[in-house]
């Protein structure tokens, strides 16, 4: 398990990556919210798996279930966010579906090098690298290069040549 830390820092990545996908879909909306909802929403998702646990309707706010049981498994992060992904232009909660998916994937990505794994489709897996709160850095520098990868590739054909600065007459 990555640290609270190292998945909220991951968190921001699948934010820069949500919104590039978003933007690069064209389902920015108006004045590009969209985009900056699903930024929003991918740097929430990014620590979701595990605030999802806990039973915030109770005085004690322990665990309601097991950790990386059903918030961990992958098969419903990676469903969320196909169908996110095939709603964004059409229903604009979609970009906000589609951000928090992409952090829920991010924080599984950054769980996976743990030995306790992640329940990715029926059993838990584990690539078994190192111990939790070990490798922070690592993990963090792997989302980061994973995002500007994406924002990099999506970015230079659409709105990274600033194209929309000059339609609203400021470029």
């Amino acid at each position: 398990m990555a640290s609270n830390a190292a998945h909220h820092a991951t968190g921001w990545a699948a934010g820069a990556i949500a919104a590039a996908i978003v933007a690069h879909s064209g389902a920015g909306g108006p004045y590009h919210v969209w985009i900056a909802i699903a930024f929003g929403a991918g740097v929430t998702g990014g620590t979701a798996p595990d605030w999802l646990e806990v039973a915030w309707w109770s005085r004690t706010r322990r665990l309601w279930i097991t950790h990386r049981t059903a918030t961990h498994w992958g098969v419903a992060w990676i469903a969320l966010l196909a169908a996110a992904y095939h709603w964004l232009g059409h229903y604009p909660a979609a970009a906000a579906l589609f951000g928090f998916a992409c952090g829920g994937i991010m924080h599984l990505l950054a769980d996976w090098p743990n030995p306790l794994g992640v329940p990715w489709i029926a059993a838990r897996h584990s690539l078994n690298w190192w111990n939790s709160g070990r490798c922070d850095a690592l993990v963090v520098a792997a989302a980061w290069a994973g995002a500007w990868f994406v924002v990099t590739r999506l970015s230079a054909h659409r709105w990274h040549n600033l194209h929309w600065l000059k339609a609203m007459g400021t470029g």
